[in-house]
């Protein structure tokens, strides 16, 4: 069960660098589409990097993050009536997922030419998931309660 858990983790981690690269990069390519508009030459080549990004890598990685944190969370036996810090960070994957979804409700407005957000917007929303990973992985090694 032991050598079972080391895969699990390094599973986990994988597809959680993964996971965050993308949300990471999303916006940061919703940057420069909004900033040269839905009608510039580049706007073909901005919908097809972030549909690839958000299909090929971005989903899968967060799929493949909740599998392999579920069976951590089975190989490890969490208290839940006593780690709250587990509860917190649960909450903060959720929020992670929620953002997930925003970036992916932007993908398909910019796939259908619209410009829904400023760019400005964008680079705030950039900021949301690093956020989020610092707080999660404070959590995770500090178990402050």
């Amino acid at each position: 069960m032991a050598d079972l858990y080391l895969w699990f983790k390094w599973l986990h981690i994988v597809s959680i660098i993964s996971w965050m690269a993308a949300l990471l990069y999303l916006p940061r390519l919703y940057v420069y589409h909004a900033e040269h508009g839905a009608d510039a030459p580049q706007a073909e080549t901005f919908k097809v990097m972030e549909r690839r990004l958000y299909k090929a890598i971005m989903t899968p990685a967060m799929i493949a993050s909740w599998v392999f944190g579920v069976a951590l969370i089975a190989a490890v036996r969490i208290d839940f009536s006593s780690d709250y810090w587990f509860w917190a960070k649960l909450i903060l994957v959720f929020a992670l997922t929620g953002v997930h979804g925003h970036l992916g409700k932007i993908r398909r407005q910019f796939e259908q030419d619209q410009i829904p957000r400023s760019s400005r917007y964008f680079r705030i929303i950039n900021e949301v998931p690093t956020v989020i990973m610092l707080v999660a992985v404070f959590l995770v090694v500090f178990k402050p309660f």
